[in-house]
């Protein structure tokens, strides 16, 4: 058999292979971070390392976008295991995080979409005009169509302070609001006949007789500050409609939510029936000046939250509700939600009384609890952790973590060590199946935290070594008094003496 040989020039060779490694994400260093981030008025970053499987997964859409969006966006990553000032810098705690940088400067992070389409989608828009000109009606009326709130600057005359503010306080908050601008006369008449002001505009599928369409800008003058204010307490307006993309700005306040088969795509009438249900009731209550927010969400994209409330969330049509207040405390409502809205009326006037028992997830409280780790779940927190007279230091982790088990052994001999001593104890959490209180905070696995005698509203997070020896260095510091430790029961054995 005769074979052949195709020899290609060295140079062709390496030319083809430039090509095949060539990227166009940018890798940004500890180094040139900085000068590189300047150069351009729009980066997205990504943070990442190389192990971590989410940004594997993220890896092709993200090239793909920067490749679609050269010469528009820039798309960068930096490896946090081999540059971790720059990382640190912007608090990155979690692999891949995206952020958004303007100038340099960062702008906030990217809660988009992370596949291709929807990373270009949002970047063309975040890369347009902090505000739209809107040079006619028709202009105007797609403009306030969109599905988002818009906020709208009516001026007779360009570029004077009032609209200089406006278009900085657009600049500023491009990312999560909508803006435009415009001095065509018969829009300025109509909406601000004085000459100058602001208005916002609701989304149109939201719309409503419980509220305004649209609300007017009052104070007597612009500013970027005042501007700020009055979108922030009038955007999202009785009862918004809670997605993955707004929740950040929704939640972290006492708020109550209703839970149901949200989908203004397919279904807007009866996505808007409950909520009416819902808007009907809160607006007697905010009317009669109690303090609660209120939203309705997609029962299925936050199931996790209906979980955490023990709601089941899986079928029916009727909503299901709960509280959950900026503390983190939970209330459910455990009657039926009603068409006329009273079972809910019943639940907020409880809520607001006083009268309702918070929700806690828990774990049973064991039966036995005497070994060297106390087992702490949300019913016996208080009880354990919170005990006035005790330090206490507690792990908070996951079954399926594998550093928790790692740790496991280690930590069960430091609480046979410490098992003689009465002022200090040992315990663990499973944060999984268990409500964490405030103020302690759990993002990863195993969090450890030391909570002292007479202190317990000011726990401390452990940031120590993972050996017994760093747990028992650390205590002999912390602890309110010495702790007594517990010296090996075997003693040690002596050298086999020559003959």
């Amino acid at each position: 058999m005769t074979r052949f040989v195709l020899l290609l020039p060295a140079a062709f060779v390496l030319l083809c292979l430039g090509f095949a490694s060539a990227s166009d994400v940018l890798e940004l260093t500890d180094d040139n971070f900085e000068s590189e981030t300047k150069q351009r008025s729009l980066v997205l970053l990504e943070f990442y390392a190389p192990w971590c499987g989410h940004c594997k997964r993220l890896a092709p859409e993200y090239e793909s976008a920067a490749t679609r969006l050269k010469g528009v966006v820039s798309l960068a990553k930096v490896d946090c295991t081999a540059h971790s000032n720059t990382c640190n810098k912007f608090g990155v705690s979690g692999y891949p995080t995206l952020k958004i940088f303007r100038d340099g400067e960062e702008s906030g992070s990217y809660d988009g979409p992370r596949t291709a389409d929807g990373i270009v989608s949002t970047l063309k828009k975040l890369a347009g005009p902090a505000s739209v000109d809107l040079r006619s009606t028709e202009e105007f009326e797609k403009f306030v169509g969109d599905k988002d709130a818009s906020v709208i600057g009516f001026f007779r005359e360009l570029y004077g302070s009032a609209h200089s503010e406006f278009l900085k306080a657009a600049n500023t908050l491009r990312d999560n609001y909508r803006f435009a601008h415009t001095d065509e006369e018969p829009l300025v008449k109509k909406y601000e006949p004085d000459g100058e002001g602001i208005v916002l505009f609701r989304p149109v599928h939201l719309a409503n007789k419980f509220e305004d369409s649209s609300v007017s800008y009052a104070e007597d003058k612009i500013s970027s500050n005042k501007i700020k204010k009055f979108i922030q307490d009038n955007i999202f307006g009785i009862c918004p409609h809670m997605t993955e993309d707004n929740k950040d700005q929704i939640q972290g306040k006492d708020l109550l939510v209703a839970y149901y088969d949200v989908d203004y795509e397919k279904n807007q009438k009866g996505s808007n029936y409950w909520r009416n249900r819902v808007m009907m009731v809160a607006k007697k209550f905010l009317d009669n000046g109690h303090q609660l927010n209120f939203a309705v969400a997609n029962r299925k994209t936050f199931g996790h939250e209906v979980s955490e409330f023990g709601l089941d969330g899986s079928s029916g049509e009727l909503p299901v509700v709960g509280i959950k207040t900026a503390k983190g405390e939970k209330y459910v409502m455990q009657e039926e939600f009603s068409r006329d809205g009273k079972a809910l009326e019943r639940f907020l006037q409880d809520y607001f009384d006083g009268n309702l028992k918070r929700y806690l997830k828990s774990e049973p409280i064991p039966e036995s609890n005497d070994g060297p780790v106390k087992v702490v779940v949300a019913e016996n927190f208080d009880e354990i952790v919170n005990e006035e007279s005790k330090d206490v230091l507690i792990e908070f982790y996951a079954p399926w973590c594998g550093h928790c088990k790692n740790l496991e052994p280690k930590y069960k001999e430091l609480g046979e060590k410490l098992s003689a001593d009465p002022n200090i104890v040992i315990a663990k959490m499973d944060a999984t199946a268990n409500d964490v209180p405030s103020p302690y905070e759990v993002r990863g696995f195993p969090t450890i935290f030391f909570s002292p005698a007479g202190q317990k509203q000011n726990p401390k997070k452990y940031e120590g070594g993972r050996e017994i020896s760093d747990f028992i260095s650390y205590l002999k510091k912390e602890a309110t008094n010495p702790p007594n430790i517990k010296e090996d029961d075997q003693p040690k054995k002596k050298k086999k003496e020559e003959l």
